[in-house]
């Protein structure tokens, strides 16, 4: 009898222990789209660094970092496929004024790259390699995580496994840096400007009164309050003829984990502009959305 009770006392602690695993989380994390790249001076290009014949640590350090994503089931970008398909892409050429690095970035839909640095440091008391690691919102900027690693000195020339033991030395802490600062942008949103102005021939400015008697800028500044994500923006200042709202939030991503891009939010604005008989205009230059009224 004693066996059997303990055998049912077993199975309830067994299966409370699956019950609370499979009870899934208020909000589950989203894991965020990564690209390796190779860290290139201003003058330099992606491509000529990382297949130069003296880089291949760099490679091997590269190849490292995106594997331990990889590893820990964080999707990645092939940043050399990226390349390849702006390279064969009728928009590419030289004389595009923003800079290789910067097209491959926005063509990735990769929501953080990672600029890896390796250096070979040779001495008397052996040679080691450093490796430097730099992760960055791919939509701000803004610095995420940095982390540098850097292998115990041998007696080789071995130059690519010094390169692997630097990388090992810190990337799991580097992901969850990563990770949590992911978290919070996705949790707070992103940032863009945005600038409404009026066309000089335009028939309405702010302090026009729309049919529900509310002002024209009351009624936007309702829009945002409805629209921005969390309800978070700030509004820098208004005149009779231009707001300029200097912080708006929007998602990251939208419901299907796609990322959430400043022209959608754009669209969405000027979509309820025309539905007020407005005729508008819209440009967007990376975190910045220009509305004109004509």
């Amino acid at each position: 009898m004693k066996i059997f009770n303990t055998l049912i006392l077993s199975f309830f602690i067994v299966f409370a222990g699956f019950s609370q695993e499979e009870t899934p989380s208020e909000k589950p994390l989203v894991n965020p789209t990564i690209m390796v790249i190779p860290f290139v001076k201003e003058n330099e290009q992606l491509r000529t660094v990382y297949e130069r014949e003296d880089k291949l640590h760099l490679r091997v350090a590269v190849t490292k970092v995106k594997e331990a994503f990889e590893h820990h089931y964080i999707p990645t970008v092939d940043f050399r496929a990226k390349l390849k398909q702006l390279e064969n892409s009728k928009a590419f050429n030289s004389q595009n004024q923003k800079s290789i690095k910067q097209q491959v970035i926005e063509i990735s839909g990769a929501n953080v790259y990672v600029e890896v640095e390796s250096s070979i440091i040779q001495d008397e008391s052996g040679n080691s390699s450093t490796v430097i690691v730099t992760a960055y919102d791919a939509f701000s900027g803004q610095v995420l995580a940095t982390d540098v690693g850097t292998s115990n000195q041998f007696y080789t020339f071995n130059f690519e496994k010094l390169t692997q033991k630097a990388v090992d030395s810190f990337t799991r802490e580097f992901m969850y840096n990563i990770r949590d600062k992911f978290d919070q942008i996705v949790a707070e949103g992103k940032t863009v400007v945005v600038n409404i102005g009026f066309d000089e021939n335009a028939e309405i400015d702010m302090d026009t009164e729309m049919e529900n008697g509310e002002l024209f800028s009351d009624m936007l500044e309702q829009w945002f309050e409805e629209n921005a994500h969390n309800a978070y923006f700030h509004i820098q200042g208004v005149t009779a003829t231009t707001m300029i709202l200097d912080e708006v939030k929007i998602p990251v991503l939208d419901a299907k984990g796609r990322n959430y891009r400043s022209t959608r939010f754009a669209a969405k604005l000027r979509s309820f502009l025309k539905k007020q008989n407005l005729d508008v205009t819209r440009d967007v230059v990376g975190t910045n959305i220009y509305i004109t009224i004509n």
